[in-house]
Formats: structure tokens, C-alpha cells, sequence
């Protein structure tokens, strides 16, 4: 017996199209270039969604090492310091410290500087 996929291969096609409706040209409207304009999408946001974190977390690094360098440590004198203080602070709550408050900042680069010495 013959199968008509009438409803199905239709839901199919609407969610492509859909996914694909931001798509300038006819990789919006035409399926099957929306198809593969969708899976490469869709493979760019996997790929930069874990992309995101590594350049966040480089930017924070930057931003301690700027602030460390105003207070005569550098960024790795700084996280050794804080080890060995046992003070756990990340990353990115130290970049918001250097950029918000920086008095706040240098007391805790002198604590690290402290427990280096």
C-alpha cells in the first residue's frame, strides 16, 4: 500500500522554513537551501555557544591583569597570592571588583601580596 507523508514531510519543511525565516534571499523561502543554511546555523551557534565562554573568561583575565599591573603585581603573582591566602574569588568576580570597586580591588591584591611575601 502507497503512504502519502502529506502531514508529516509538511511539519517537517515548516520548521525548517521557520528556523529559516530571518534568511535574506531564497535561503528563506526555497527549502532545500533554507535546510542547509539552517543546519550551518545551527552548527555556528553550537560551536560559538561554547566559544562565548572561553572569550569571556580571557576578557576577565585581561581586566584583573590591568588592575593588578595599578597595584605592582601582575595577574599570576596575583592568583598565586590568592591561593595561598586561601581567598576563592573567580574570575569574573574579580574583573566586576576591578572595574566597580577598586579600592575594594587593591585590598585584596595587598592580602595576595601579603601572603606571597
Amino acid at each position: 500500500m502507497r503512504v502519502k507523508r502529506g502531514f508529516v514531510r509538511a511539519r517537517s519543511r515548516r520548521r525548517i522554513l521557520k528556523l529559516a525565516s530571518g534568511f535574506r534571499g531564497r535561503r528563506s523561502t526555497c527549502f532545500k537551501l533554507a535546510e542547509r543554511s539552517v543546519q550551518k546555523a545551527l552548527k555556528y551557534a553550537y560551536r560559538d555557544r561554547r566559544a562565548k565562554k572561553r572569550e569571556f573568561r580571557s576578557l576577565w583575565i585581561v581586566r584583573i591583569n590591568a588592575a593588578c599591573r595599578i597595584n605592582g603585581l601582575t595577574y599570576s603573582k596575583l592568583i598565586r597570592g590568592l591561593n595561598k591566602a586561601q581567598i576563592s574569588l573567580d574570575r569574573k568576580s574579580l574583573a566586576e571588583l576591578a572595574i566597580s570597586q577598586p579600592m575594594a580591588f587593591k585590598e585584596i591584591a595587598n592580602k595576595a601580596q601579603a601572603a606571597l611575601a
